[in-house]
């Protein structure tokens, strides 16, 4: 009897550790499951709030949360034009004239972005932009021996495309795999194209044409596109890394025989990635790389003969932002980018303040 009562005194100290390992959740402390799980989503939440200050990369948003993202942008771009007219003697000898024009051009952009998450995986989201732009030439009159400036400049406002996209996570980011985000935006041409506005022809002292000009500056595209891409998110604490790639499907259309009927524009390729970090539970900074390769335009009918034109446009930025949380609903952002390739503006401000309701 004592030999049978030790057996089982031995076996209840052997499995009393495994039982204590094995606990379920149910019997761990009150409070202590539910503790973790707002401790997970907080950090989730943290992490997709810095991949969003300098561009929609977040984690989409919660199941019945609707954020309005009020938002305005500074754009500011100079270039320089050169028009040779005349033939070279030797290499270094040109005979005839040579026409330098230099282009500055100002975008601001309000914006309105309003955000409504479905489910905990699916977000939908509405952006309405207004554009005013002005440019300002300063040349000489075209093709003319003249020691005299000219300044000539035009402007446009009014309605952008509306962009509507679609948002849907497609894993939980465990066993250390980055949080996955595929979207779909589809871009409508709700403003005024290029070919909307005036044109003027611009003729040498002969009269002769030598070019169109557009009397305002337009605000939209003209063609509607299609935008399939992922965004990736990976919490490495104390930093969060991620990245996007996308793809711009833009749909032809028939602009009419002076504009060459049917065009095609260029698809386009984008891909960005970068680093953010999180100074404290408000403050937060983040630097990312953005670029896009724009494919040619093509034409129906061709426009002009001579045309000479690049395969593709590169445009590339730095981009470096800051993040403070002024409210528990409500965190305002500040980005500057900084074009790296001569067809990217040279500075672009972004000011933006999500605000959760």
């Amino acid at each position: 009897m004592k030999r049978k009562t030790g057996y089982l005194l031995a076996l209840s100290l052997c499995l009393s550790p495994a039982n204590a390992l094995a606990k379920p959740e149910h019997q761990m402390r009150p409070g202590a499951v539910s503790e973790a799980r707002q401790k997970a989503a907080e950090a989730k939440e943290h992490a997709s709030d810095i991949a969003s200050i300098t561009a929609d990369r977040g984690i989409v948003t919660k199941p019945g949360r609707f954020i309005i993202e009020p938002a305005i942008s500074h754009a500011h771009s100079n270039s320089t034009l050169v028009a040779i007219e005349g033939y070279t003697v030797i290499p270094a000898l040109l005979i005839g004239l040579i026409n330098i024009s230099e282009v500055q051009r100002d975008i601001f952009v309000g914006a309105v972005s309003f955000k409504y998450g479905f489910t905990s995986r699916l977000e939908t989201s509405l952006r309405i932009p207004y554009l005013n732009i002005n440019e300002d030439i300063r040349e000489r009159e075209v093709f003319e021996g003249t020691p005299v400036d000219t300044l000539r400049e035009s402007s446009g406002k009014g309605l952008g495309d509306i962009e509507l996209a679609v948002r849907y996570q497609l894993n939980d980011g465990l066993e250390g795999w980055p949080y996955v985000i595929g979207s779909l935006r589809v871009k409508a041409p709700t403003g005024d194209s290029p070919y909307d506005v005036d044109q003027e022809v611009i003729t040498d002292s002969q009269g002769n044409p030598i070019g169109v000009e557009l009397a305002d500056r337009p605000t939209g595209s003209g063609f509607w596109s299609l935008e399939p891409g992922l965004s990736f998110i990976y919490p490495s604490d104390p930093a969060v890394l991620y990245g996007n790639v996308s793809y711009v499907y833009t749909l032809k259309d028939d602009k009419g025989f002076e504009n060459g009927n049917t065009i095609d524009p260029g698809d386009v390729l984008r891909f960005g990635f970068g680093m953010g970090f999180a100074f404290n539970e408000r403050t937060s900074f983040s630097i990312g790389y953005d670029q896009s390769i724009i494919g040619d335009t093509s034409y129906e009918r061709d426009v002009d003969l001579f045309a000479a034109n690049f395969d593709r446009i590169q445009i590339g930025s730095l981009s470096f932002g800051l993040s403070q949380r002024v409210r528990s609903n409500a965190t305002l952002s500040l980005t500057v980018n900084i074009g790296v390739t001569e067809t990217a503006p040279d500075t672009e401000i972004t000011l933006k303040m999500p605000i959760s309701l």
